[in-house]
């Protein structure tokens, strides 16, 4: 293992998030002041509780998992196609490292990215609401996994993607819309019957429903299947990047 390779792409990639460090820190904590500007005074005024817990606290893990997940996507897909559109990948890929230490390198800075990210919402939303983890290691879990795997989510789309709008394709019209409707904002037992069992073919709902069971102890889905749907995305995400750097596909054209 060539840690030195795995620590100059991490470095370089954090480099670029420390230069934009105040706007990475100042979107986030605005962006969930709106939220629960809109929601939690707005909706919350009529929805008292959701499962026994106060609608401002319910929505907080949905809050965390839509900004972890959109930033581990975005900031792992740029990561890796700056250097295709730059023509600097190549460098990469004739250097003596192989792909797990590249992808060690571009997940692991866009993960951490995405973590801090996470973080700074938490401590944001516990100025708004009282929070109370009643699972902090099943918690620290499911934050980390789902930076992780998002982030190796991104880094396929980054490989996939011929050009900058591409990039934003599958965040903005597959994700971004799945997070929405996978119980962010929202319990799926308050759903009519027939949209519940849709809702469980949308994979974002096992996320968010076993993060907030670590923060309430109350989930939509078991807990056994949050762990089970994360853990073989996060396989399923490992394999195509193999699978990627083993073909060539969209690296060597």
């Amino acid at each position: 293992m060539n840690l030195s390779a795995v620590g100059a792409i991490y470095r370089f990639e954090m480099m670029r998030f420390f230069r934009t460090l105040m706007q990475s820190f100042l979107s986030p904590v605005l962006s969930t002041s709106l939220y629960f500007v809109v929601f939690g005074a707005a909706i919350g005024s009529r929805i008292q509780e959701v499962e026994g817990v106060s609608y401002g606290a319910f929505i907080v893990p949905g809050l965390v998992m839509l900004s972890v997940i959109t930033q581990g996507i975005s900031n792992a897909a740029f990561g890796i196609y700056f250097p295709k559109f730059t023509g600097t990948i190549y460098e990469l890929l004739s250097a003596p490292v192989n792909f797990l230490e590249i992808v060690m390198g571009f997940v692991g800075a866009a993960a951490t990215k995405a973590l801090f990210i996470g973080v700074v919402i938490l401590l944001t939303a516990s100025l708004f609401v009282d929070l109370t983890i009643q699972h902090p290691v099943a918690m620290v879990l499911f934050l980390l996994l789902t930076c992780l795997s998002f982030a190796l989510m991104g880094f396929i789309i980054g490989i996939w993607a011929g050009n900058f709008e591409q990039l934003q394709l599958v965040p903005l019209l597959i994700v971004t819309p799945l997070i929405f409707l996978g119980g962010s904002f929202y319990s799926i037992s308050m759903l009519p019957p027939i949209w519940q069992t849709v809702t469980l073919f949308n994979p974002v709902v096992y996320l968010i429903s076993g993060f907030r069971w670590s923060f309430f102890g109350t989930a939509d889905v078991p807990i056994g299947l949050s762990l089970l749907a994360i853990a073989g995305f996060t396989v399923l995400c490992m394999t195509v990047i193999w699978w990627i750097f083993k073909t060539g596909w969209r690296i060597r054209s």
